[in-house]
Parts: C-alpha cells; structure tokens; sequence
C-alpha cells in the first residue's frame, strides 16, 4: 500500500466514522450486544474491539498517532497515551466521579484534531501533556463500559484494549512519518481536520438533545 493510499484509507475510515455517529447517536460499548463480558475471551474481545466500534476513541488514537510522529520518542509518548487510558480506568474503579466525561471526550477529540493541524508540531512536552489530559478522560470514559465485570473479563478487557490501542497509534505513527518524507504532509492536514469532525459530531450530539 502506497502513503498517499493509507493516507485515503485514513481520511475515508474517519468520515465514515463521522457519518455513523450522525445515524447512530448511542454506540454500543461491547462486541457481545451491550451484554457484559463473562468470561476471559469476551472481555478480550471486547477490548480489541472497542476501538472500532467506540468512534470516539478510534479518532483519538489515530490522532494521537498522527501528533506522536512529529517527535524522536514518538512510540514512547504513543505508550505514555495507553497508560494515562489505563490510570483513568483504573480512577473510575477507585470511585472518582468526573461530570460530563462523554462531554470531555468530545472535547479532547477536537483538540487532538486541532493539534495535528498545528505546523510546526506541538512541543515534545505539550504534545505529553495533551496525551495525558487525553488518555485520562478516555480512560475514564471507556471504564463505565466494563464497570462491574468479574475480575478475569475486566483484566482481559484491559489487557485488549491496551493491544489495539497501542498497535493503532503505532501504524498511524508509521503512515504519518512515511507521508512526511514524501512531502505529502496535507494528507496528515486532511486527516486532522477528519478527526477534529468526529469531535464535533460528538459535541453537538451532547449539547443539542436527540429529537
């Protein structure tokens, strides 16, 4: 696969992600119906697949990408994303309470689409700070979905969700530096504004209520 075709494949996969937010307002949030993961291999599945089917956190993590290529340490601030997404799950099984969180969502959604159209790229340090603020909140929002499974689905769910994440942010990685070498650079632009899109789909469906 070409850049220029990834770069397609990006943008194509984030505007339909757009499109099936406006149609379908209340994501399901597992793989098995909206059921509960019972077992180890559904919350396994449940987590390799929250991603996909969770358009919110999908956008974020190819974002998070696309903003991870621009530094040396790329991968280990893509890492340092996942593990603020892991504190914020764990925040919500300790009882932490944050308003709004799917408000939050949308807000961070939109800042990380903002960012990738950012030129220069944000700072090594500002770039940390936005992942942190980012994973926290999706981590806490992504928590509520498994919030009171069995210890075995919820470890399983955890331990998926981290893979996916982490490959995604990584392959987005990749895509953008290789389209940076080629000067193709609007391409991750296109891909940004896809994302901040996805945001704002996301925070109109929370302040404008369901018809």
């Amino acid at each position: 696969m070409t850049t220029g075709k990834g770069a397609r494949l990006l943008t194509t996969v984030l505007g339909l992600a757009g499109a099936m937010l406006v149609a379908e307002p209340a994501m399901a949030h597992h793989l098995m119906g909206g059921r509960m993961p019972s077992s180890f291999g559904e919350g396994l599945l449940s987590g390799l697949g929250h991603p996909v089917i969770g358009l919110d956190h999908l956008a974020a993590v190819v974002a998070i990408g696309c903003l991870a290529a621009a530094h040396r340490a790329g991968a280990a601030l893509a890492i340092g994303f996942v593990a603020a997404m892991m504190a914020g799950v764990a925040a919500h099984f300790g009882g932490a309470t944050v308003p709004a969180a799917e408000l939050l969502v949308a807000l961070t959604v939109i800042g990380l689409g903002v960012a990738t159209l950012r030129n220069p790229p944000l700072p090594v340090a500002a770039a940390l700070a936005l992942f942190i603020a980012a994973g926290l909140v999706h981590g806490y929002a992504l928590g509520e979905s498994i919030y009171g499974a069995e210890r075995s689905p919820l470890l399983a769910y955890l331990l998926g969700l981290a893979v996916i994440q982490s490959a995604i942010a990584l392959v987005a990685m990749t895509v953008t530096r290789l389209l940076t070498r080629r000067a193709e650079s609007v391409a991750v632009r296109l891909v940004g504004a896809g994302i901040a899109g996805v945001g704002l789909t996301l925070l109109v469906q929370q302040i404008v209520p369901a018809a």
